[in-house]
């Protein structure tokens, strides 16, 4: 009884032992497996072609425009004015008026130029009587010269006096000339056919000489005037054709070129002045009148690439490019010239033939291989 009793616990002990040994050798054996499973994953990583499109890019004409609108205006216009003070009597035009050359556009009271003119008239024909006293005088002193019967310094006298009275006569004409001048003066009149484009000036108004009273666009050559933002100009653009459309009717057409560049900018509008001359104006295209000017800047070649193929190194951005050969994609830093609807202007950085990714970019990675649209290998 006693040696079975200390028999048993040792036989108990021993299968213990064995089944423990046991499972450990198992969990040893699964830890290996799962450990050289892991170790040959990453030893030969799998990595997949992907899809994406793409475009072998080329060069085109590239010409870029810009449309303003401005307004028709003639080319000489001049303020008018009287060349006399005085109250003005009558009126003859408003804004909008067609006035002919040397057509009367108003009057001024001529009471005080006409007593100067009365004054004049009577200053001459007093100076004409001295004239001839004088020279009357002269000639009978010049016959008595000759035959002796008086001085030198009288018939000296006498010749002087007839020179005198010679130039107080010119004189007195031209007074009287200046009168009438100004008495001219006080019926203001048009320099040049045209339209009547601003008036300051009522009946009974008292106006200063030179004080500007109308203002008058010249009929003839038109200019369409711009008020254009100063980045326009680095846009190279091509003055000597611009495209000219009435607003109100863009049936009216006209073709025009740059003719004056202000060279001061507003300061108000920030904006550069810039007329453009119309050769043939059509007569629809009357002062004042709307029209939208389109300039175009001049053709060069640039590549366009859709703006989904656009990306970035950093701050610079980049175009995905797949090499021909082995059809991985690498990161080509590019310069933008430009935009427009849907593309990318390229301006450096790709070369004509580059094949660019243009969708499906979004997850490449660097040397990762891709396939496409027209893939044979």
């Amino acid at each position: 009884m006693k040696t079975c009793f200390r028999s048993r616990p040792e036989v108990v002990q021993s299968t213990g032992y064995r089944k423990l040994r046991n499972a450990g050798s198992l969990a040893a054996a699964l830890a290996a497996t799962v450990l050289s499973a892991c170790h040959d994953r990453a030893a030969a990583p799998v990595v997949h072609a992907a899809y994406v499109r793409t475009e072998i890019v080329q060069p085109r004409s590239q010409q870029t425009s810009v449309t303003l609108t401005g307004e028709v205006q003639a080319r000489f216009r001049a303020d008018l004015s009287f060349r006399v003070s005085g109250r003005v009597i009558a009126r003859f035009v408003d804004v909008g008026s067609h006035v002919e050359a040397g057509q009367v556009l108003a009057l001024l009271d001529p009471a005080e130029q006409q007593a100067d003119v009365d004054a004049a008239t009577a200053a001459v024909v007093a100076a004409q009587s001295q004239l001839r006293v004088a020279k009357a005088t002269f000639e009978r002193q010049k016959s008595l010269i000759t035959s002796g019967f008086t001085t030198r310094p009288v018939y000296d006298q006498a010749q002087e006096g007839l020179r005198t009275a010679e130039s107080a006569l010119d004189a007195a004409k031209a007074q009287l000339g200046s009168a009438n001048d100004a008495l001219g003066y006080t019926a203001l009149r048009a320099e040049a056919a045209g339209v009547i484009t601003s008036r300051s000036l009522e009946v009974g108004q008292v106006v200063q000489a030179a004080q500007p009273v109308l203002a008058l666009a010249q009929d003839g050559e038109r200019d369409a005037v711009f008020e254009v933002y100063e980045a326009v100009f680095f846009a190279d653009l091509d003055g000597s054709q611009v495209s000219l459309r009435l607003v109100s009717d863009p049936g009216v057409t006209a073709r025009g070129y740059v003719r004056e560049v202000s060279p001061a900018i507003d300061p108000k509008s920030s904006t550069i002045r810039v007329k453009v001359a119309i050769p043939d104006p059509p007569a629809a295209m009357t002062l004042g009148s709307a029209v939208a000017g389109t300039a175009r800047a001049k053709a060069r070649q640039q590549i366009a690439v859709p703006w989904t193929a656009l990306t970035a190194v950093g701050s610079k951005p980049a175009v995905w490019s797949v090499d021909p050969r082995s059809r991985a994609v690498s990161l080509k830093p590019v310069s933008v010239g430009g935009y427009e609807a849907g593309n990318v202007l390229i301006s450096a950085g790709l070369q004509p033939g580059d094949r660019v990714v243009i969708d499906g970019g979004k997850l490449l990675s660097i040397g990762q291989p891709v396939t496409y649209d027209g893939d044979r290998s």
